[in-house]
């Protein structure tokens, strides 16, 4: 029998080319994919690896391109404009299709393919890296030690936060949307930065301030917990500026020439360095409750963003190939709440609560 054969779509990208470099250093062989051949043929060189160009907008070259294809990496950003036509290629090809999206309407899209995902007996798994793989595992650890559990709280914090080109251009797209909670099962409008409060860390407290994470998607969808609010380090200082920012940046953002100069002007924007990627480490904090106050919270020190996804989702791509799940399901659902203990410099820390302080 053949090896499973599977494609990097979007590979010349900053996290594109992070995820063929860890695929190779890990024995494979993906096939790399991209709208711009100038782009992607000199990386096909230097890594050896076989390249098709194709653009989203043409189905039937995608399809076509996606012949004899088990699985595609989806590597390519804003999400929210790229994901769905790719999701309809995979299922037409019966290709699984994983993506690290953060995207709540991306999330939304791909739990609506849940049914012709089953048909179809491919998986879609959105969300393969940071921040979705470390969150989703870690709230069904703690939702797994509090049955019944009505509220469940989500927090990122990072020795540093620094975006990709594709990150910074997604940030810029999702601005306009202000901030969100889950309560009761639906989707709320709050005030960016409403919510603001302290958190303890293996490294020490820090300020967080609610942030629409996709995990108000995918947490509610692995837990079934009704009230879910996620988070994001933010200093108090930091808040006014953010705030400020954001109602500039809507209506700045609002205007068509100025929209398409920012991200044109993201497009240029870089990742982390190689040595930032390898000594940063990011923090995830986890809480769930039930009616009676009955509390489990727990901890994860993992690697930096970028090098967790790579790690991760070349990770979920050995998954998927060799346990072949179906339909359209989170990472957490897909493989378990002890994924995340799989990749390389990850720790879990635990505290369960018999009633939660007054």
């Amino acid at each position: 029998m053949s090896e499973p054969r599977w494609l990097i779509y979007g590979a010349y990208g900053y996290t594109g080319t992070l995820v063929a470099e860890e695929a190779v250093r890990r024995g494979h062989r993906p096939l790399l994919a991209g709208r711009a051949v100038e782009k992607l043929a000199p990386l096909a060189a230097r890594l050896g690896l076989d390249d098709v160009a194709v653009g989203l907008e043409d189905q039937a070259a995608l399809v076509r391109a996606l012949e004899g294809v088990d699985l595609v990496f989806h590597a390519a950003g804003p999400f929210v404009h790229t994901s769905a036509p790719m999701i309809r290629a995979c299922l037409a090809a019966g290709a699984s299709y994983l993506d690290v999206t953060g995207e709540i309407p991306v999330f939304q899209n791909t739990f609506a393919h849940d049914a012709e995902a089953r048909e179809r007996g491919v998986s879609l798994i959105s969300g393969v890296g940071f921040d979705v793989v470390p969150t989703d595992c870690l709230a069904c650890h703690v939702a797994e030690q509090v049955p019944g559990a009505v509220e469940l709280e989500l927090t990122i914090a990072a020795t540093a936060l620094q975006p990709s080109a594709g990150t910074t251009r997604t940030m810029l797209e999702e601005l306009p949307a202000g901030g969100l909670v889950r309560r009761a099962g639906r989707l709320v409008p709050v005030p960016l930065g409403e919510g603001l409060r302290r958190v303890r860390f293996p490294h020490g407290e820090r300020w967080v301030m609610p942030i629409p994470w996709g995990d108000l998607e995918t947490a509610y969808r692995s837990t079934g917990i009704p009230n879910v609010t996620t988070y994001l380090e933010c200093r108090p200082e930091q808040l006014r500026w953010l705030r400020l920012g954001a109602a500039i940046g809507r209506r700045l953002l609002a205007v068509p020439p100025l929209r398409r100069l920012a991200l044109a002007a993201a497009s240029r924007v870089r990742g982390p360095s190689e040595q930032a990627r390898r000594t940063r480490r990011s923090y995830v904090w986890a809480r769930a409750v039930d009616a009676a106050g009955r509390a489990a919270e727990a901890w994860l020190v993992t690697a930096e963003g970028y090098q967790f996804t790579a790690l991760s989702g070349v990770r979920c791509v050995e998954r998927t190939l060799a346990e072949r799940p179906r339909g359209a399901l989170t990472p957490a659902q897909a493989f378990g709440p002890d994924l995340v203990l799989e990749i390389d410099a990850t720790r879990r820390y635990d505290r369960v609560h018999l009633r939660l302080p007054p």
